[in-house]
């Protein structure tokens, strides 16, 4: 089961003023093959088919936990995508004969706005939407294994190439905190995989570069140790983690790597106004008021 916390893994900085092509560039993190929605349902489909797993138990509770994490991580790039889109079309009016959203012609990804109210698609850069071809759960734990260690490297060159097209505070904020991530996931995998095979997969960690110096945005992360914890996830379960995730950390400033019971400390959730030319959510001042006292409850209006 999965325990739902009403946060977000890290606080976002909200825009001084809408950026639609920044949303439309952090969508390929989004949707995109090598986005989240492929880390999180690799991971989910492969925990739920793991066999053998009082036998392989800390393998099992690595990709068990780090699916946890890809859920959040999946929170986080839909809000900022949201962030970077909200007030970017209309002109305030809600009488369609005035075309309130007349600005979407004039921008690059219209799926945000056509298939949704102003905001993130489980889609990629192009609109195109993910498909579950991008899940590979073969069963094989070396396999899987392989695979998951191939996905976290192209994820990261995605991440990259991102952060360098855009100027984005928001943006870049998302993507510094997940490049130290997704660099603590290439390495768990890695050294699962030296577990299994004996094989040392740190030697091909150069492949993509996992140098987050270079990042302005992912400095302060590493500055508080994210590249070394690996979260459980979890109140009491998955107590073997430290059997793969211990030692020296092989990325970053040096420190020993470290389990961490529970989840991140995490920050806020945005709560965006409402966008009539758009219908969302749907409901005028007087609804907001009149739904407030049937739920009998204070809605802050």
């Amino acid at each position: 089961m999965f325990k739902r916390i009403d946060k977000l893994q890290i606080d976002l900085p909200e825009l001084n003023e809408p950026d639609p092509e920044s949303a439309g560039v952090v969508q390929e993190l989004l949707g995109g093959r090598f986005g989240e929605m492929s880390t999180l349902n690799n991971y989910m489909f492969q925990s739920f088919n793991f066999r053998s797993k009082k036998k392989l138990r800390p393998f099992y509770e690595l990709i068990a936990s780090i699916t946890a994490e890809e859920f959040g991580h999946v929170e986080l790039v839909a809000n900022t995508i949201n962030l970077c889109l909200d007030g970017s079309v209309g002109n305030g009016s809600t009488n369609p004969d005035h075309a309130p959203l007349k600005e979407v012609q004039g921008i690059g990804n219209k799926f945000n706005f056509l298939l949704g109210g102003q905001n993130a698609l489980p889609t990629d850069s192009s609109g195109k939407p993910w498909t579950g071809d991008n899940v590979f759960s073969s069963g094989n734990l070396v396999n899987d294994l392989l695979h998951n260690f191939y996905l976290e490297c192209g994820a990261r060159i995605h991440k990259m190439r991102v952060y360098q097209m855009t100027e984005n505070e928001t943006a870049r904020e998302l993507i510094g905190y997940l490049l130290v991530r997704g660099s603590v996931h290439a390495v768990a995998y890695a050294r699962a995989l030296e577990e299994v095979t004996g094989v040392n997969m740190t030697k091909l960690l150069p492949v993509p570069d996992l140098d987050n110096s270079k990042f302005d945005h992912a400095h302060k992360y590493e500055a508080m140790g994210v590249h070394r914890k690996l979260y459980r996830f979890s109140d009491d379960d998955y107590q073997l983690l430290n059997r793969i995730w211990s030692g020296p950390t092989p990325i970053g400033p040096p420190g020993e790597l470290e389990v961490v019971d529970g989840t991140p400390e995490g920050g806020k959730i945005p709560d965006l106004d409402p966008v009539p030319e758009e219908y969302a959510p749907g409901f005028d001042e007087e609804q907001f008021r009149e739904l407030s006292k049937r739920l009998q409850y204070e809605a802050g209006l």
